[in-house]
């Protein structure tokens, strides 16, 4: 097993860009971009790279750079059993739950179902929702009962109950992200224990920066109260624990939580002056620890989470570039983007 993911992650690695390539990208022509893309894996991206003006071919291209995800995963998950296999499984699911904020929303607005099956992610093999089921449930409630009868029922029940407190659809998204989390979590457990320091970095600067994150934005974008937004964010065990996010939760200024945060967190965010400047420092900052695992001698399945951590993040910028040229934004729009990130990407 060990020796063909190894091997299987070392030829994978040479598809990821490094920044500056990425940069490059951003002012290559047409051409310079399509080859590029298809030494790098991505065929399909490299097929409509000179198309992707209108909003259903912005989905098209979403659902193409999920895809490729998907693909890989299903490669490297092969020779995997049990737990390894598991965690892996589950980190696709994040692109589930997003279907499931589909569905929930489109019987918000009481969509038809061929329009809501349109925008769906096809998860390949991975996929675990019946699709077509869901999507001529008769209501919200049909929908959330079928839902909690199938493979996410702890996720979708404790969101069903958050809903029902407050009725706004926010506290449904919310919820349904911290299920997932918290799922992540509880997997990678058993993983931190058997597969040391390497795995658990991955993890917590993953949850980390999704905690700080989510704090800054529910705090002071959305001005929820603290006890709030502490319920809101993932139980943690890493670099900020629980009890120093209940701690940060209470301070009334982005200014105050930044000069609450340990000293290594402060180092990394010197400069950050608004919340996409934090989430950029902080994956920033995860890439390269990341790129160092992949180059170690760390197991197997280590090296194979933190290849799809860094090959999602390539993807994502990608799918920056493209919207960017196609929109016809300044490159220096778009190289601005590149480097602060997205806070959306999680």
């Amino acid at each position: 097993m060990s020796a063909y993911l190894d091997t299987r992650v070392s030829l994978f690695s040479g598809r990821l860009w490094h920044d500056t390539a990425l940069v490059a990208l951003v002012g290559a022509p047409d051409d310079a971009m399509s080859d590029a893309l298809k030494r790098r894996g991505f065929p399909s991206l490299a097929a409509g790279s000179a198309e992707e003006a209108s909003r259903e071919n912005a989905r098209s291209l979403e659902q193409r750079i999920i895809a490729q995800i998907l693909d890989e995963t299903r490669v490297l998950i092969r020779p995997l059993s049990g737990e390894a296999r598991s965690f892996l499984t589950f980190w696709t699911a994040r692109f589930e739950m997003s279907n499931v904020k589909t569905l929930l929303r489109s019987k918000m607005r009481d969509e038809r179902p061929a329009v809501v099956l349109a925008r769906l992610t096809p998860m390949g093999t991975f996929g675990r929702l019946d699709h077509q089921d869901l999507a001529h449930a008769e209501d919200l409630g049909e929908l959330l009962r079928r839902l909690e009868a199938g493979p996410f029922a702890g996720i979708v029940g404790h969101a069903r109950r958050a809903f029902e407190q407050s009725h706004d659809p926010f506290n449904l998204d919310a919820a349904l992200d911290h299920g997932y989390y918290e799922g992540l979590i509880q997997r990678a457990r058993p993983r931190e224990d058997a597969l040391g320091n390497p795995f658990r970095t991955l993890m917590a600067n993953l949850i980390d920066r999704i905690n700080l994150v989510w704090l800054l934005r529910y705090r002071f974008n959305y001005t929820l109260p603290p006890a709030q937004v502490y319920y809101l964010l993932v139980g943690s065990h890493y670099g900020l624990p629980s009890s120093r996010l209940q701690e940060l939760a209470a301070l009334d200024s982005f200014e105050a939580v930044l000069a609450a945060l340990p000293a290594a967190f402060q180092s990394r965010l010197a400069g950050a002056t608004d919340i996409p400047g934090v989430f950029g420092r902080m994956e920033s900052a995860a890439a390269e620890q990341a790129r160092h695992v992949l180059r170690s001698r760390a197991p197997a399945i280590t090296r194979a989470f933190a290849y799809l951590i860094l090959r999602e993040r390539d993807l994502r910028a990608v799918r920056a570039v493209l919207r960017g040229r196609h929109l016809g934004l300044p490159d220096a729009d778009i190289r601005q983007a590149l480097q602060r990130g997205s806070a959306e990407a999680m």
